[in-house]
């Protein structure tokens, strides 16, 4: 089954033409510098979970770019581009390949979606039936949409934080397409999560990601899970350091 997969591991590429100084970002982040010392194996389904600034967005985009998807989003082919403000990570990786697998993929990254929005209304498909008008959309809508219309091929699917587009329902919709997707042997996703609901999907690999770099976590064991549990177990021990910050500052410990 894993040899079907698009990519079993990522590595640091040994004759890159670029490098990287260890000591600038990103480099320096704990996570990547792992990467770039032991490289990361790929299963058909694994979930980056951490906080901001922990590494995963830099680590999925680079992935995706390495693929060969655009840093903006869109799949396979699509080079629509604004601003560049990634890194030159993705020029030091080399993606390692399974046997006979799809080269197709696509890059939902939430932060540059209407982008590709306007990307594709300036070249409608002449094939298959005809792309709604994002736009036109609601921000969930549109991600529901493009769900449904780019994720049924076999190929390696990348998601940076889908979730912030999706409600409670529209993020247990992904779940479910997610489950599917790692079960059928022919699609292979890759996700960078601040949600509880899609880490939780079966059969997911999480690795959380932080100042220790790169662990593998159980669900349950998750720092992200269990801050959701005791904020909504009592949302009042949380709130009254932000609604009063400078009485609970003097407060002795």
């Amino acid at each position: 089954m894993f040899l079907e997969l698009p990519v079993t591991a990522v590595r640091r590429d040994p004759h890159a033409a670029v490098a990287l100084d260890p000591d600038t970002w990103p480099a320096d982040i704990p996570a990547v510098a792992e990467l770039l010392t032991r490289g990361l194996e790929l299963g058909p389904l694994t979930v980056l979970v951490g906080e901001n600034g922990s590494g995963k967005s830099t680590l999925v985009e680079a992935i995706a770019q390495a693929y060969g998807l655009s840093s903006e989003g869109g799949s396979t082919g699509a080079r629509h581009s604004t601003r560049e403000s990634e890194s030159a990570l993705h020029r030091v990786l080399r993606v390692q390949r399974g046997i006979g697998a799809s080269k197709w993929g696509f890059f939902l990254r939430a932060e540059t979606m209407h982008g590709y929005y306007s990307y594709l209304e300036a070249r409608p498909s002449r094939m298959g039936r005809p792309d709604p008008v994002f736009h036109e959309l609601s921000h969930g809508e549109s991600f529901l949409s493009v769900l449904e219309a780019r994720f049924e091929d076999p190929g390696f699917y990348v998601l940076d934080e889908p979730e912030s587009a999706l409600s409670f329902s529209g993020c247990l919709a992904l779940v479910g397409l997610l489950h599917r997707m790692a079960g059928d042997g022919r699609r292979q996703a890759l996700v960078a999560t601040h949600s509880p609901i899609i880490a939780a999907t079966p059969g997911a690999r999480i690795l959380e990601v932080g100042e220790h770099g790169l662990r593998e976590v159980a669900w349950d064991q998750l720092e992200l899970v269990q801050n959701w549990a005791d904020f909504l177990a009592d949302p009042s021990v949380f709130l009254r350091y932000v609604l009063e910050p400078d009485r609970w500052a003097q407060e002795p410990e």
